[in-house]
C-alpha cells in the first residue's frame, strides 16, 4: 500500500526518483498514465494489468468506456526503475501534468499519483475544507 506525501523533483531529463518506501513495490515495473485532475498514476504492473482486465469487461458498444480507455491507455508507459530508483517521465505525460521540476508524490493506497508540487497545494486548498467537514458517508462502509 501507497501511503504519505513526498516532495522530489524531476531532474532535467525529466526522471523521478521513487520515493524510497514506494520502491520495493514498484521494482518489477511500473505503469504510468494519465489521471483525473491532471495528475499522472503510477501503479505497480501487476495491479495496472488487474485494472486492464477489469477495463476489458466494458462492453465495446459504451462510447464513454472507449473513450476512457482511449485516452488512458494511449498515454500510459511501462517503465522499470533504475538502479537508483529513477523512472523516466514521459514528455507527453509531464506536459499532461504540468510537471516542470517540483513535483508532489503521493501514496494513494493501491496507486502512487504524481502532481505538480503547486497543483497539488492548491488542490489540497480547496478539498481538504470539504474534507474535514464532510458528515455523510463518501465511501459506504468504511467511515
Amino acid at each position: 500500500m501507497f501511503l504519505g506525501t513526498h516532495t522530489p523533483r524531476l531532474d532535467d531529463k525529466g526522471r523521478l526518483i521513487l520515493p524510497a518506501r514506494f520502491r520495493d513495490q514498484l521494482l518489477d515495473g511500473l505503469v504510468i498514465t494519465r489521471g483525473q485532475e491532471r495528475c499522472l498514476y503510477i501503479f505497480p504492473m501487476q495491479e495496472f494489468q488487474r485494472m486492464h482486465e477489469e477495463m476489458r469487461q466494458a462492453p465495446l458498444t459504451n462510447k464513454e468506456a472507449r473513450d476512457y480507455q482511449r485516452v488512458f491507455l494511449s498515454g500510459a508507459s511501462s517503465e522499470l526503475p533504475d538502479k537508483q530508483g529513477r523512472v523516466t517521465v514521459p514528455p507527453l505525460l509531464r506536459t499532461y501534468a504540468g510537471l516542470e521540476r517540483d513535483v508532489a508524490v503521493i501514496g494513494a493506497g493501491a496507486r502512487v499519483e504524481l502532481w505538480d508540487l503547486r497543483t497539488w497545494e492548491s488542490y489540497l486548498d480547496e478539498v481538504e475544507p470539504a474534507f474535514a467537514d464532510r458528515r455523510e458517508e463518501v465511501l459506504p462502509g468504511v467511515l
